[in-house]
C-alpha cells in the first residue's frame, strides 16, 4: 500500500470503483451477525466475532459471499474484519478483501462465484464446523447440513437464506460486466461452480 496509497480506501483495479455496489443494510447486518441461512458462511461468521480468527477458506467463503451474492461493498469486510480479527494486518486484509471482491492485483476472476453450499460440502464434508459454530444445526445430518431443507430450518429456528444463490450469481456477474466493460456473453463465462 506504500506504493499504490490509494487502494487503502479505493480498487487497485480503478474502473471497478463503478461497480453498482448494494446497499442493503440488513443483509448485511444479517452477514456479520451470521444470520444468513448459508450454514458454512454463518459458521465463519460466528466463528470471527467469537474468536478474533478464522480459517483462511472461511474467510475466502464470507467474502466471496458478502461481495458477490450479496454485492455489498468490499470494504464494509474489510472494515468489518479488521475490527475483529486478532492478526488483521492491513495490507494483508485489504489485499484479501480485494482479491475476493476482484478488484484488486491478481484478483480471483469476476465471474467465479463461491457456492456456499458445495463449499461447506467440499471442505466441512461432515459439518463438523458448521454444527461447532451453529448450534441450532447440530443435529442436521451430514447430507443437509449445507443446506438445510424449509421444514428442517423452521424446526431448527435457523433462518432461510437471504438470497438465492443462483441469481446472485448472475446480478454479480452482469454488475462486473457492466463495470469492467468486459464484453463477453454469458456463454463464454465458466459455468463450473466455485
Amino acid at each position: 500500500m506504500e506504493r499504490e496509497p490509494r487502494i487503502a480506501r479505493s480498487s487497485f483495479r480503478a474502473e471497478l470503483d463503478a461497480l453498482p455496489w448494494r446497499s442493503d443494510e440488513a443483509d448485511a447486518a444479517a452477514w456479520r451477525a451470521g444470520r444468513t441461512g448459508f450454514p458454512v458462511v454463518d459458521a465463519a461468521m460466528r466463528q470471527l466475532v467469537a474468536t478474533g480468527w478464522m480459517h483462511n477458506r472461511a474467510r475466502m467463503i464470507a467474502a466471496s459471499f458478502l461481495t458477490k451474492d450479496l454485492l455489498a461493498d468490499w470494504r464494509i469486510g474489510e472494515r468489518f474484519f479488521m475490527e475483529h480479527l486478532v492478526d488483521g494486518d492491513p495490507a494483508s486484509n485489504n489485499g484479501g478483501w480485494q482479491w475476493a471482491a476482484s478488484t484488486g492485483t491478481d484478483p480471483q476472476p469476476y465471474f467465479r462465484v463461491f457456492n456456499p453450499a458445495l463449499q461447506g460440502r467440499r471442505h466441512d464434508p461432515d459439518g463438523d464446523y458448521v454444527r461447532r459454530w451453529v448450534p441450532e444445526l447440530r443435529a442436521v445430518a451430514a447430507d443437509e447440513i449445507h443446506d438445510p431443507s424449509p421444514a428442517t430450518r423452521a424446526s431448527c429456528g435457523y433462518p432461510p437464506p437471504i438470497v438465492d444463490h443462483a441469481e446472485a450469481r448472475l446480478r454479480a456477474i452482469a454488475a462486473y460486466v457492466e463495470a469492467s466493460g468486459d464484453r463477453r456473453s454469458r456463454t463464454g463465462v465458466p459455468e463450473r461452480p466455485a
